[in-house]
């Protein structure tokens, strides 16, 4: 075992995979979370990443800065709770949020203080699950979209549906090559986390993984089926030559 209470095997995948890493580690191109909560701090925050991002202004700065930290963050957290049974209750005073960009690339890690993991307990998953999902949401998202929204003006919409999207692409298409036990967990979290968790658990009044999950649309013959955004990310207004993510609104009405 790791001193994160995590096996070897367990460490590296979150560690490669989700660039987990303890506080130490954190880059010099990073601040604690909570520190981006005030809004001056934020909105300097945007303006110097926004051109190394290739970024037009700040609402987009902020839009793709969130789609990078939902990958970090409920990667680590998502896949731990699911696939290993562990439980990573993040909080905004022990992580830290990293901004690293090189050569046209994020490189930003997670690195989060006194890191350690809760296993499930044996009776009681079903309190278990909904405390860790509980932190990352209510207690670590929600204040988050909230500010970065106020300084950059971007509608809070948006940034809660950068992290949906990453959730389903965890769920559906990282998550495989499960055994049995795993993939039963994959779905029935899935399942709870799509339709049944309370808003409670997000810090709002409506549960955004139920709201932005759409049905997928089929495509011309040969090409299956896709689901759509309701909302634009603005990734191709800070792609050089322009790019759309492959579920932008934005190619709905493309021909494919």
């Amino acid at each position: 075992m790791t001193r994160t209470g995590l096996t070897e095997a367990q460490w590296h995948s979150l560690s490669h995979t989700f660039r987990l890493r303890p506080g130490e580690q954190a880059d010099a191109r990073s601040l604690p979370a909570r520190e981006w909560l005030d809004e001056e701090r934020s909105e300097a925050l945007l303006a110097r990443l926004a051109p190394v991002i290739g970024a037009p202004d700040a609402a987009i700065a902020a839009s793709l800065l969130v789609k990078r930290l939902a990958f970090l963050v409920t990667g680590n957290v998502l896949y731990a709770m699911t696939v290993f049974n562990q439980g990573l209750r993040l909080d905004l005073n022990r992580t830290h949020l990293e901004y690293a960009h090189d050569n046209g690339l994020w490189t930003s890690a997670l690195p989060v203080d006194d890191l350690r993991f809760i296993p499930c307990p044996s009776d009681n998953r079903e309190a278990w699950r909904e405390a860790t999902v509980a932190a990352l949401f209510a207690g670590f998202f929600a204040p988050l979209c909230h500010a970065l929204s106020r300084s950059s003006g971007l509608p809070v919409t948006i940034l809660w549906e950068n992290i949906a999207v990453r959730v389903y692409s965890l769920y559906e298409g990282r998550m495989a090559n499960l055994d049995a036990q795993a993939e039963r967990r994959r779905q029935d979290d899935f399942a709870w986390l799509t339709e049944r968790a309370s808003p409670a658990l997000f810090g709002l009044d409506n549960n955004p993984l139920k709201r932005f999950r759409r049905p997928a649309k089929k495509l011309p013959e040969g090409q299956g089926y896709r689901r759509f955004r309701r909302t634009c990310c603005f990734y191709y207004k800070a792609s050089t030559p322009v790019e759309y993510c492959l579920n932008c609104p934005l190619n709905c009405a493309k021909p494919q």
